[in-house]
């Protein structure tokens, strides 16, 4: 069985690889940017011709789409773009394995920012109602999957994943900063000060080792209409997440809240409702952000960079 995974140089995408490959898969990726984590095909998810050329190239099984803009500050920052690359990008992809004689499964990655705010876990029942850029264009997507699922009977999952973590992970997203400067000012050997944004929000944060597993587990079921909610099924303040990476050092460090980090509208609280993942496809966390925290920051302290 192949797997052809879009996006692969992306965060996600090594440990994507390492899950299939793992469970006896043949796995190829494709990026505008090379990855050694599996054999690899130059696309730009933006050129439709080059994506045909990749997928007629690969014919395979089953494709995961992780190319996006994956960060909601970043959405606000490129809006066009963000479009660009989560919808027409995921179109492309429709595009180009409608024409595969052997009907792959697709799996398209949403996020739980296309759900309305709800200060309760939110379940798949919750209304699709996104407040930025980011949860729009990937409710967009989702649509687009419905109506070729519809149309031309395709084989398309979609998953909602709530935030995700891990080693490699860029340090424009919230975790991976804290570690990353707390680690810098641990290396120092003196004491230093971290800037953060809003530490009042309470995420469901999940190792992305977790995330990878439910994405194969999703593709392996044989439904394709019902969409999972994955996450860790608590939230956590990111306070209170900080307060725990604080611990590693053994620097004093001063804690400065930094208005530019804050976003133009930030939802108070997401929370995964994991119920339905648990009970029709059996996944359930093996791993906590706590275990994924621990990860990032000595990640960072081994960096000679």
């Amino acid at each position: 069985m192949k797997v052809l995974v879009f996006g692969a140089s992306g965060f996600v995408g090594s440990y994507l690889a390492r899950e299939f490959t793992g469970h006896g898969y043949e796995v190829a990726g494709t990026d505008i940017k090379e990855t050694n984590a599996m054999p690899f095909k130059f696309a730009d998810i933006l050129d439709a011709g080059s994506v045909e050329r990749v997928v007629r190239e690969v014919a395979p099984d089953m494709i995961v789409n992780l190319a996006a803009i994956s960060s909601v500050g970043q959405s606000w920052n490129i809006p066009q773009t963000t479009v660009s690359v989560n919808v027409i990008g995921a179109l492309n992809i429709l595009e180009a394995a409608k024409c595969l004689e052997n009907s792959p499964k697709i799996l398209f990655v949403g996020s739980s920012e296309e759900y309305e705010a709800s200060d309760k876990p939110i379940s798949e029942k919750i209304l699709l109602n996104a407040n930025n850029p980011y949860g729009i264009s990937k409710a967009a997507q989702e649509r687009f999957a419905e109506v070729y699922r519809e149309r031309f009977g395709m084989k398309i999952y979609c998953v909602r994943p709530f935030n995700h973590t891990g080693p490699g992970q860029s340090d424009s997203f919230v975790l991976p900063s804290f570690c990353k400067q707390v680690a810098e000012i641990e290396k120092s050997g003196k004491p230093g000060v971290i800037k953060v944004g809003n530490l009042s929000a309470r995420r469901d944060f999940s190792h992305v080792k977790d995330i990878v597993r439910a994405y194969r587990m999703i593709l392996e079921s044989d439904d394709c209409e019902t969409v999972y909610n994955v996450g860790s099924g608590i939230a956590y303040s990111l306070k209170d997440l900080l307060d725990y990476i604080l611990k590693f050092s053994k620097q004093e460090i001063t804690v400065e809240v930094d208005p530019a980090r804050f976003r133009p509208v930030d939802t108070p609280v997401i929370c995964c409702d994991n119920r339905l993942i648990g009970e029709k496809i059996g996944w359930k966390p093996q791993h906590t952000v706590f275990d994924a925290l621990r990860d990032i920051y000595i990640a960072h302290i081994k960096r000679t960079d």
